[in-house]
């Protein structure tokens, strides 16, 4: 645990005077397409605690969206990180290789659902990752198609952007996109027309039909999906959709992508959040929580699907680079540990009661949904389903200013979700949630 006090403590507007100086600074020389949710600049942040330049000590329900699992600068993923650090910095794992980057696979091989022979390789992002699970499927496959899904987020690069639902801000202005790349109905049941209890089987038939006559399966490379659908709106897919595009993929020689880039390393309550139907992914892709807050990424998956690029035909001058790759193993051993699934499932245990409570006092809550430590609200107009974005940013702002950072997200704008590190202390995580409901009862 850090040695950062573990309290709330305001001494100034938030942002303060020293955060808005350097507000002004990033605004004269930082390019304007980086927006910032919440500026206050860093200087210290561990256990559930964030420090900025003005003394002012906000409670941290954001994580670097999912990254800091384990805590910032957890003492093991430091200690690791350091002495690598000292030993060297970097040689390129393709021309030179390091036991780091095998070590990294090897845990990767244990820890993924399955017990069938596993390779991986590992890059820096994951937009990365995605990208590089499909060149592996289109490989594998000789099929140039690739299936996702409505409201799913997959990446900023070219082909992550057209994998990816919501236009802004991710797409606008940025095409045109890579072709063949064709999208299909997800099961998000707080929406379904026909009610949640319909969701699974309609949009599994609708998806399956999309695929079958306007694709034609035998095009289709990979299905790539999100176990809980994370920018699009922390979106659980109704269950039974996701064994039955698995099941179908596999009948169809269809490499079953799961991006659990988000969801991965402990944040739902299991290492991976497929693992709840017993989904066993062809290929997985990893990358935020992996390292405790340093870049780096992975596609894992079956030993042969991996292995059907060339020689030279994966790789990147920084992927698994050494420090990362220490980082990493420092991030596995902590949630080992200190059992960082059940610490997920306990935090979604106090989390969602006291939401759902809230959820009663304000109709504007429409909908609490999410595992784990990965839990959302849907913010709606009363009485109706209609997206309510503008509440959901002045919540937001309250809470921010208040001192607890969240995150909003969905394809409407209307979801505040919250993630917070792992190894958040109860009081923390309780007066979190005070200051939640604070800003729900001043609207």
């Amino acid at each position: 645990m850090s040695e950062l006090p573990q309290e709330r403590r305001l001494v100034s507007a938030v942002p303060g005077p020293k955060s808005e100086e350097l507000l002004a600074r990033m605004r004269a020389t930082v390019a304007g397409g980086i927006s910032v949710t919440l500026p206050v600049f860093v200087t210290r942040a561990g256990g559930g605690v964030v420090e900025d330049v003005d003394g002012n000590r906000l409670i941290d329900f954001g994580s670097g969206i999912a990254v800091t699992s384990v805590g910032n600068s957890a003492p093991a993923v430091v200690r690791r990180a350091t002495e690598q650090l000292a030993d060297f910095t970097h040689t390129c794992v393709m021309i030179t290789p390091y036991e780091e980057y095998v070590e990294v696979a090897e845990r990767l091989a244990e820890l993924t659902p399955g017990d069938h022979p596993k390779k991986s390789a590992l890059f820096n992002s994951g937009a990365e990752a995605v990208e590089n699970a499909v060149k592996i499927a289109r490989a594998y496959t000789k099929r140039p198609a690739v299936v996702v899904f409505e409201h799913g987020y997959h990446g900023r690069t070219n082909l992550t952007m057209a994998l990816t639902a919501k236009n802004m801000p991710y797409k606008d202005g940025f095409g045109p996109f890579a072709p063949e790349v064709y999208r299909v109905p997800l099961a998000y049941g707080y929406r379904w027309l026909t009610g949640p209890e319909h969701a699974a089987e309609e949009a599994a038939a609708a998806a399956i039909d999309v695929i079958t006559k306007q694709i034609g399966a035998d095009h289709v490379a990979a299905i790539v999906i999100e176990p809980i659908a994370g920018e699009g709106g922390f979106i659980e897919p109704a269950k039974g959709f996701l064994p039955r595009i698995a099941r179908f993929a596999r009948d169809n020689g269809i490499v079953f992508v799961a991006d659990e880039i988000q969801t991965g390393f402990c944040r739902t309550g299991q290492w991976f959040a497929c693992e709840d139907e017993g989904i066993v992914p062809d290929l997985i892709t990893t990358a935020k929580g992996i390292a405790g807050g340093l870049p780096l990424a992975a596609v894992t998956g079956r030993a042969e699907i991996m292995d059907a690029a060339h020689a030279g035909g994966l790789g990147g001058t920084y992927g698994g680079n050494p420090v990362a790759c220490a980082a990493a193993l420092g991030a596995i051993e902590t949630m080992k540990e200190l059992d960082l699934p059940a610490k997920a499932r306990r935090i979604g245990e106090i989390m969602t009661p006291r939401l759902r409570a809230m959820q009663e006092k304000f109709p504007v809550i429409g909908e609490v949904r999410g595992r784990g430590a990965m839990i959302a609200v849907e913010l709606v107009e009363p009485g109706t389903k209609e997206p309510n974005p503008a509440v959901t940013s002045a919540v937001a702002k309250a809470c921010h200013a208040a001192g607890l950072i969240v995150l909003t997200c969905g394809t409407y704008g209307n979801v505040l979700r919250f993630l917070p590190p792992l190894v958040i202390g109860e009081d923390l995580l309780n007066e979190g949630l005070d200051i939640v409901e604070e800003a729900f009862a001043g609207l």
